[in-house]
């Protein structure tokens, strides 16, 4: 038998947009003959339901999973093309399965390989194929992100999902014992968290020195070079640079945010009244958001032309 190489299964994938372990079977049966292995996936009714991954699917939910205990949380992000099928009690039954699923796997090639939790006697890819020919819309895995706690670290991961599951959340927040993670104000603290990245987008770090140099130094490099200072003296322009740049900085900080629920208070004095009150060391490790469809380049169609043109009257 031929050798199957990634390369020939890539090919096969992008010839027919037959998924990788169909594509992998097909090329096994027919001894890596790329196209009577086309033929083979058409003679099983394959290829005609991949055709539909060429169509962009900037549509679908970001949904989450957090396992009993808080110990593990998943956030996932599925596709589809349009908002119908987001809505659809199918697809949404399949998210949260996949977001589950999702917990004990590292990448979605990973995910797309395990028996699917709900039938074992198919994969997830071979499953979501089927919900593809049932729904009549491409969906896809986009990304997925698990926090795990280590063996020994005390907290909790939490989530928020908001805008009808347009934008997610996960969090993890450290304490010292698990008494403490396990009281509801600790976990009222990382919930609230979680929504206070939701309603912050442009918020990428925990705190100020979790902020790489180059990002610093890129935000001076334009401060330095504003019209505004260029006739200042050299030593009061760095002062005024430092001073922008501080401020700058912050406002890509999670911690110095103004809190979502009461104004006067930043995120980080929240967090040190929680720890007053529980008297012991919190600490708000990492987060993650996804904005669904983020980055994907949305297809603008006219709904009559469209139609127009599959009955041939264009």
């Amino acid at each position: 038998m031929a050798e199957i190489s990634a390369k020939l299964v890539q090919e096969l994938r992008q010839k027919t947009g037959a998924g990788m372990m169909d594509c992998k079977k097909a090329l096994k049966e027919t001894d890596g003959d790329i196209e009577q292995a086309a033929d083979w996936l058409r003679k099983k009714g394959i290829a005609s339901a991949g055709k539909k991954s060429d169509r962009i699917a900037a549509e679908g939910l970001v949904d989450t999973y957090i396992q009993p205990g808080g110990r593990v949380g998943v956030l996932i992000e599925v596709n589809c093309q349009t908002d119908f099928v987001a809505r659809n009690e199918a697809f949404k039954a399949l998210v949260k399965n996949l977001a589950k699923q999702a917990a004990t796997v590292d990448s979605v090639e990973s995910l797309l390989t395990q028996p699917y939790i709900e039938d074992e006697n198919v994969t997830v890819e071979e499953f979501i194929k089927q919900t593809i020919a049932t729904l009549g819309e491409n969906i896809q895995v986009r990304r997925f992100i698990n926090y795990a706690l280590p063996e020994g670290t005390q907290g909790r991961v939490d989530s928020y999902i908001h805008t009808g599951g347009r934008v997610g959340v996960l969090v993890e927040l450290n304490s010292q014992t698990e008494s403490v993670a396990s009281k509801e104000e600790f976990q009222a603290l990382a919930r609230n968290t979680a929504m206070q990245v939701a309603a912050c987008p442009n918020v990428e770090f925990v705190n100020v020195d979790q902020i790489p140099a180059e990002i610093a130094q890129r935000e001076k490099d334009i401060e330095m070079g504003r019209d505004d200072l260029a006739n200042k003296p050299q030593n009061i322009k760095e002062k005024i640079v430092q001073g922008r740049i501080e401020k700058r900085l912050k406002e890509l900080t999670l911690l110095d945010q103004p809190y979502i629920r009461d104004q006067s208070i930043s995120v980080e004095d929240l967090v040190k009244q929680v720890k007053a009150q529980l008297g012991e060391d919190i600490q708000v490790h990492r987060f993650v958001r996804y904005i669904l469809g983020e980055g994907i380049e949305k297809q603008e169609s006219n709904f009559a032309e469209e139609v127009a043109a599959q009955m041939g009257s264009k």
